[in-house]
């Protein structure tokens, strides 16, 4: 690429978030089925939105864009006084050109980070009805008003895995390159991807044959990880990287990979700051303790703080422990997203130049907007300009298979 190609002044967001607009499954959702279907409401109680007897109220904190961070507060926020770029495809693209914002791939909000609104719901035909017009809407209508600046995420039916890979190969049909899915479905009451069974294997094969990123976003479980009963929220949150990290590793360990060669995940919102020790630790893990694992050994810790060791467990004959890379493993499959992250921009030769993608959580309280591309600038200066571009855009357009717009 020659020096000229090296434009820096835009950034492609991998994670921002969108807030429906009310109209989404009163117009997407076939006639019969529209009585059922999620709707806002106004009462006496405030505006939420109705599904299968639930309300389900907005947080403010998922709608900052436009506030100082002192006015920033989780209490239920109506659409009227939103930002309308939090909800309205067009005027999104006005605040994504103030801050340097050249495409964005959006996380839904009513559906919860993975879809987990439906799968909660007891009518699951219904919410399989949901998620294939939470899609429709999705490619045609928010990506649809502005071709090259969104980066269509889609959604799957978490209880029917079969029902999840035929809705993955038809929105890969239409051009879609990536699907949410948890970063931990063993909170959710669902199989994690270790299931003896393969409960996910559809999905994931589905994913890999058609080219579509597993994207997980951090919270994706429905879980705020407790470093204690009693302890601060604050500290809670700022510990909330433990998930993401558990998240990796569950995933270099699991075989997956192994079983679907090509496929990729991004960890999203995760930052990236802490993917070199844990990298390192999983290498020291392998080195050290292979051998009697390989041996199927199996150690417990018991709820009294002992330890129970059995043997001739089965382990996992996918990965050859012998010759297992954790950090090209890790380099061929996995990508890490950060908002604001200078541990690990610091460190990005030990977690790998095309791993890292940047974010910038519109509209949400962790957001950059609207100084997202000035920080990137701040953050990145130090680095090469082939290596910025890389942070910037490069790397998810690549991994997303996305074609930019050109800038206006």
């Amino acid at each position: 690429m020659s020096e000229a190609a090296f434009d820096l002044d835009w950034l492609v967001s991998v994670d921002d978030h969108v807030l429906e607009p009310a109209h989404v499954w009163q117009r997407y959702v076939p006639a019969k089925y529209r009585d059922d279907a999620p709707r806002l409401v106004n009462d006496d109680t405030g505006e939420y939105w109705l599904y299968q007897g639930k309300k389900i109220y907005s947080s403010g904190l998922s709608a900052v864009a436009g506030k100082e961070s002192k006015d920033f507060s989780p209490e239920n926020l109506s659409y009227r006084d939103m930002r309308q770029g939090c909800y309205d495809p067009v005027a999104r693209l006005a605040d994504m050109d103030e801050a340097g914002i050249l495409a964005s791939l959006c996380f839904p909000t009513f559906p919860r980070f993975c879809g987990q609104t439906f799968y909660e719901g007891a009518d699951k035909e219904l919410g399989l009805v949901c998620v294939q017009a939470y899609n429709d809407w999705m490619v045609e209508e928010w990506c649809g008003s502005a071709p090259g600046r969104y980066i269509p995420l889609v959604l799957i039916p978490l209880w029917d895995p079969q029902a999840a890979a035929r809705e993955i190969e038809r929105c890969a049909a239409r051009g879609v390159h990536a699907v949410a899915f948890s970063e931990n479905p063993a909170p959710l009451g669902l199989p994690t991807i270790h299931d003896p069974g393969r409960y996910w294997d559809p999905v994931f094969a589905a994913a890999a044959d058609n080219g579509v990123v597993v994207c997980m976003h951090v919270g994706s479980s429905s879980q705020i990880p407790k470093i204690s009963d009693d302890a601060p929220f604050m500290a809670n949150l700022a510990w909330g990287a433990v998930r993401t990290s558990g998240t990796m590793l569950a995933w270099l360990f699991s075989g997956v990979f192994q079983r679907f060669p090509s496929l990729k995940i991004a960890l999203s919102e995760g930052n990236v700051g802490w993917i070199p020790y844990f990298l390192e630790r999983a290498e020291q893990v392998v080195d050290k303790q292979r051998y009697w694992v390989q041996r199927g050994i199996n150690l417990d810790v018991t709820p009294t703080g002992g330890a129970k060791v059995e043997t001739g467990r089965a382990v996992n004959q996918e990965i050859d422990f012998d010759h297992f890379d954790v950090r090209q493993t890790f380099r061929d499959h996995i990508f890490g997203c950060f908002i604001d992250d200078i541990a690990g921009i610091r460190n990005i030769d030990l977690i790998g130049e095309d791993n890292v993608m940047i974010e910038t959580d519109y509209p949400h309280s962790d957001s950059t907007w609207p100084h997202s591309i000035k920080m990137a600038h701040e953050r990145l200066a130090h680095l090469p300009e082939p290596l910025q571009y890389k942070i910037l855009r490069g790397n998810a357009e690549r991994l997303y298979s996305f074609t930019c717009a050109d800038p206006a």
